[in-house]
């Protein structure tokens, strides 16, 4: 059964369970459509390949134009095309169109994996989150500076992996254990809980690890908000009663 699918960062908002503000992002998901199917006979395992977003059709090559043949038939060409990976042999043909609503649902428990922002060239206190030089004793220059990088004579050489200054973000991230809130059948929008790695309009994968498990959770009333709407409701029949008490009383003085 297919349990990812591709979608777009959209904006972020939030919404408060039991009292606790939680952030949301809005994405949308879908619709993907089946390019090619992968057999486990043929290639050696299960997995479908999906496209997602639209562009021209003159605009992708002709050796793409074969392989989607029979699968867009005169649609615009999708943007993306991704495999994903099964356990089992696909339910789903070449050309189905395949929507957010038909994978996840309210409370399901996802993961999402996204392309980080990229912020360019940067020095090892920023990327690093290195601690610097001293600020004071005689120091020129070396605030913001790594440090020792190595040895000496021997080995003679930087070692890999060494935390240096470099471009900084643009890294492939993946983030667990966020919930569905809520998804709209119309639209194909999906909003989770907390953020997502990228930017505005980037790139994303969802995947479903768990269904229905946060329904029960996300149902239930926030219990300071209407406990704050009782007292303000109370409060303002008493304002409402002061008044009419106020302006009995004037009245009778006018008399």
């Amino acid at each position: 059964m297919l349990n990812t699918l591709l979608g777009l960062k959209g904006k972020m908002s939030q919404t408060f369970m039991k009292g606790v503000r939680i952030p949301v992002t809005f994405i949308k998901v879908g619709p993907c459509v089946v390019t090619q199917i992968k057999k486990k006979e043929k290639d050696g395992y299960w997995a479908v390949q999906v496209g997602f977003g639209e562009r021209k059709i003159k605009k992708i090559t002709k050796p793409l134009k074969g392989h989607l043949r029979g699968a867009i038939g005169d649609k615009k060409a999708p943007l993306f095309l991704r495999e994903i990976r099964l356990r089992d042999e696909p339910e789903f043909k070449k050309g189905e169109v395949i929507n957010a609503s038909d994978v996840f649902g309210k409370g399901d428990i996802v993961v999402v994996t996204g392309i980080s922002k990229g912020k360019g060239f940067a020095g090892v206190v920023k990327r690093w989150g290195f601690a610097g030089g001293p600020k004071t004793h005689g120091q020129s220059d070396r605030l913001r500076a790594p440090g020792a990088i190595g040895q000496g004579t021997s080995p003679g050489r930087v070692h890999k992996g060494k935390k240096m200054a470099g471009r900084m973000g643009g890294n492939t991230v993946t983030l667990k254990n966020l919930f569905v809130i809520d998804v709209d059948k119309e639209s194909g929008e999906v909003k989770l809980s907390g953020s997502v790695p990228g930017k505005t309009g980037g790139l994303l994968r969802i995947e479903k690890l768990g269904t229905k498990k946060l329904e029960e959770l996300i149902k239930e009333e926030t219990q300071r908000v209407v406990e704050a709407e009782v007292v303000s409701d109370g409060d303002s029949k008493k304002s409402n009663t002061g008044n009419v008490e106020n302006s009995s009383e004037d009245s009778e003085k006018k008399v």
